[in-house]
């Protein structure tokens, strides 16, 4: 499968995973008397239709979002709401398996050769241009043909493409990729084959079309002026009958936790798409507020460079994990609420492995001395520098882990460097030994799992590399049969915790937050909305 990208895209992808880490990690240990309160995962992708009531139509929705967009550009990503203005073809459903959505099928005659796209008849852009065979090839054409496009990756099996119809796409692929569909699923700022822009406003507009975005989803594009607000109005010719009902959305950009928070818990706005454990950790035991989250997959970890000393010796990886006493970790860290990791998948995932589990390492500092005093007669060096962002938060988190392996004997450096070094030289670079790090969540593994762990993997900065893991994945991305994905996916877990690939701390905190007035939220556990059934109680 895919073994290698554009240094672009990569870090494209490394920006955002690192704005995320800084505001993200390390949130400040709970106020004194303080009881530690689980987050809500009572409602992870949205609320129940069934209780909500009738959808009202009309009224502006005021959103708070963590960070400003980048581009409504499918081939740019970095867009917490461009889901507003685009519907994506395919949509993944509770269990992470991509369903019809904007399409009206996706299956395959031969075990995943070749795939067969549907498209639903009389779908229009905003502007009018048809939303037909056409249209998916031009877009799927553009990420292809762009290797710093965010969606090249999920190009790469594709042997040929052609409309057998006006309705119909045909993907003959390279070898079989059971997971190609996912491709059309994911969130738009991962990169995605399913978000279809209007070919004729790309060709008006050229490369400044990331501004003036045409898509076929619930609102259209009004304004965007850059850190102050983006709005969007209703489509009223929306694919989907009675949709949408709010008359439109104003989007703001608020970088602050704490002035977002505050503008949704006083109404200033009327939702929040909260990225940090401090808000999830707060609206949980807010009576006056819903929360939407989920764990997910993936999470908060830190990256070992198996390549290097001390870390190429699995004694190593296995003394710093041991070293690391979970409960401190929340009671510091997390305000007692920490959503712990010992695999790639949350608790109750289908793909979730008790076995790998299992074998992850516990809190043991005297097994960890152990194994330090083991690699020092061998003729080891255990100390090492560990990285991370030169951030407030980030700071105390990286100076408890310090305290916990100075407590069994290591002997560690601390280095904090602004993002711009710390993508080009530390991260992409793989000039670093232990790396803080925050992925995900995710609604399935692929491609996360494939780029993370596989061999040449874009996102596999630790340079982690085994056979079995390798054929595990493959297999996962490969096959047709559900069961057969999950076994490999679980097969993948246990091979990566008996190697301790990495040190899994904590679940990522990616959440909605509204108010009581707001209904009919629907999400994706990575912060991804679908705003189409969105509406306001009066």
């Amino acid at each position: 499968m895919h073994t290698s990208a554009s240094t672009s895209q990569a870090l494209r992808a490394l920006a955002g995973a690192l704005l995320l880490a800084i505001a993200a990690c390390g949130t400040a240990g709970p106020a004194g008397g303080e009881a530690p309160t689980p987050l809500d995962v009572s409602q992870p992708f949205g609320g129940d239709p069934a209780t909500e009531g009738t959808p009202v139509p009309g009224g502006t929705l005021r959103v708070g979002m963590y960070t400003e967009a980048r581009s409504f550009d499918p081939t740019i990503g970095s867009n917490l709401i461009a889901s507003a203005v685009y519907d994506s073809l395919l949509k993944m459903d509770a269990a992470g398996e991509p369903q019809p959505h904007l399409a009206a099928s996706m299956t395959t005659p031969d075990g995943g050769t070749t795939w067969l796209l549907g498209l639903r008849p009389g779908v229009t852009f905003h502007d009018g241009t048809p939303l037909d065979a056409e249209a998916v090839l031009f877009n799927v054409a553009r990420q292809r043909d762009d290797p710093t496009a965010l969606g090249h990756l999920y190009t790469e099996p594709i042997a040929a493409m052609r409309a057998l119809d006006p309705l119909t796409v045909e993907f003959a692929l390279k070898r079989p990729t059971g997971s190609f569909p996912v491709a059309f699923a994911l969130p738009f700022s991962s990169g995605n084959l399913g978000t279809i822009a209007s070919p004729t406003a790309v060709r008006q507009w050229g490369g400044d079309y990331g501004r003036h975005p045409v898509g076929a989803g619930p609102f259209a594009f009004v304004e965007w002026i850059p850190n102050n607000k983006i709005v969007v109005k209703r489509f009223d010719r929306y694919w989907q009958q009675g949709m949408p009902y709010l008359d439109g959305i104003e989007f703001r950009p608020l970088p602050d936790t704490e002035t977002r928070y505050a503008s949704v818990a006083n109404g200033d706005v009327d939702l929040d798409i909260a990225g940090f454990h401090t808000e999830v950790h707060r609206s949980s035991q807010d009576p006056g507020l819903a929360t939407y989250y989920g764990p997910g997959g993936d999470g908060e970890f830190l990256y070992l460079n198996v390549t290097r000393p001390p870390f190429d010796d699995p004694r190593m990886r296995e003394a710093v994990i041991r070293a690391i006493d979970p409960a401190a970790l929340s009671a510091t860290q997390y305000r007692g609420a920490m959503d712990g990791a010992r695999t790639a998948f949350a608790e109750g995932d289908p793909h979730y492995s008790a076995e790998a589990a299992q074998i992850y390492p516990s809190h043991d500092p005297e097994r960890a001395r152990q194994l330090i005093a083991g690699y020092r007669a061998s003729g080891g060096d255990p100390t090492f520098t560990f990285h991370d962002a030169n951030a407030p938060n980030n700071i105390q988190y990286a100076t408890f882990l310090q305290a916990q392996w100075a407590a069994v004997g290591l002997d560690v450096q601390l280095r904090f460097d602004d993002i711009a070094t710390l993508i080009t030289q530390v991260v992409q670079g793989g000039d670093f030994q232990a790396l803080h790090w925050i992925s995900g969540p995710y609604e399935n593994p692929y491609p996360f799992m494939y780029n993370q762990f596989h061999t040449g993997g874009i996102n596999n900065y630790g340079r982690y590399s085994d056979p079995q893991v390798d054929a595990a994945l493959d297999e996962a991305a490969s096959t047709t049969d559900p069961a057969r994905r999950t076994a490999a996916y679980q097969r993948a877990q246990v091979l990566l915790n008996q190697d301790r690939a990495v040190v899994w701390l904590a679940r990522a905190a990616k959440a909605a937050i509204a108010r009581p007035h707001v209904k009919g939220v629907s999400r994706y556990l990575s912060s991804e909305l679908f705003w189409g059934g969105t509406w306001i109680a009066r």
